[in-house]
């Protein structure tokens, strides 16, 4: 999840800032008292999710202004430090929010222009001093939009009766990517591979490695299933019965491995 130049930087900065867009658009139509009611994730109302959302945008464009000399953090490290910070997230996101009402938040989240300025001449190696420790500008792009498609996806699984919340496709290809090479990280090894078409192919888990013909372990399921088992918004085992996620072979039970944002 490197490069040299800031061309892939950009694109990840976009895909995040256009996703935003798009949610604050869907947002727009939610009558306001409903942001007052609860939402898919426990103990946080609608309103509280969006001030996260307008916390994740903030964020990218403010630290692509920082630098260290540290070394970086390889994504899949980085991302495990979310539940240790649990408490610090969920207070930066209670100042985001404060008393600001839905039309102000949903205003903020639309303010992408500064945050696509802030992309401007970094590239996609420059370390920036990240909250929770260095990483790379890119690896830091990617996990930003990774926690706006999520979230989009959280909204969505709180108004079942809406159309879902759109999901930008360069958004969502970046988020499905992202934590598929997590896992991978995460759980090396080559006895699994997990498919998620049309966007990526891996192969993790330790184990006999697999070198020619049909893996003997494979893993296949949807971008959105994908999504809520890698962040834990479901369990593997459920989604396999549900029939969204085809499992075949001794090792192909992703259970151990996952969540992977811990």
């Amino acid at each position: 999840m490197t490069g040299s130049s800031g061309g892939r930087l950009a694109a990840a900065v976009e895909a995040a800032t256009a996703q935003a867009v798009a949610l604050a658009d869907w947002l727009a139509d939610i009558p306001e008292a409903a942001f007052a009611g609860p939402s898919a994730l426990p103990g946080w109302d609608v309103r509280t999710v969006l001030g996260h959302v307008v916390l994740i945008q903030r964020g990218l464009g403010a630290v692509l202004g920082t630098r260290t000399t540290a070394p970086p953090l390889p994504a899949a490290q980085y991302v495990r430090t979310y539940r240790r910070d649990a408490d610090t997230i969920a207070a930066s996101t209670a100042d985001t929010t404060a008393q600001h009402s839905p039309a102000v938040l949903l205003a903020a989240l639309r303010d992408v222009d500064p945050i696509r300025a802030a992309a401007a001449g970094v590239t996609d190696r420059a370390v920036l001093d990240g909250p929770r420790g260095p990483i790379t500008a890119l690896d830091w792009a990617a996990t930003r939009v990774v926690d706006v498609v999520v979230h989009a996806d959280d909204l969505s699984r709180t108004f079942p009766d809406r159309d879902p919340a759109p999901l930008v496709r360069p958004a969502l290809a970046t988020a499905v990517r992202t934590l598929a090479e997590t896992l991978a990280a995460q759980a090396p090894g080559r006895s699994v591979e997990l498919r998620v078409p049309p966007f990526v192919a891996v192969q993790a888990v330790a184990g006999p490695r697999h070198t020619r013909g049909t893996p003997p372990n494979v893993v296949e399921t949807d971008p959105v299933t994908w999504l809520r088992l890698a962040t834990g918004r479901t369990p593997f085992a459920a989604e396999v019965a549900a029939g969204r996620v085809s499992a075949t072979g001794p090792r192909s039970d992703l259970t151990p491995h996952l969540p992977l944002l811990t």
